[in-house]
């Protein structure tokens, strides 16, 4: 159960860290709550719950490869929404 809890945990710190990363860039630009800025932000909570959703789900297969894929998800999804805030500056 560790590795769902770990899971669990990373999804919310990588996300969290991808919203605060999204209000620093905008801090530093001077555009507070700029359109692109809240679209990523809206995007990482939207990719917050489909990946919690996803964990939670008990009627799969194969449990541990079914992990690992969201872990995977996470990580692919992660770094397209870096890229986007990448962009922004």
């Amino acid at each position: 159960m560790a590795n769902i809890r770990d899971l669990k945990k990373d999804i919310n710190y990588v996300l969290g860290d991808i919203i605060e990363a999204v209000y620093v860039v905008d801090a530093a630009n001077n555009k507070q709550d700029s359109k692109e800025g809240s679209e990523i932000i809206d995007s990482a909570i939207e990719t917050f719950d489909a990946l919690i959703a996803k964990v939670n789900q008990r009627g799969v297969e194969n449990r541990p490869a079914h992990l690992k894929s969201v872990r995977n998800e996470l990580e692919e999804k992660g770094a397209a929404l870096i890229e986007k805030i990448n962009k922004l500056s």
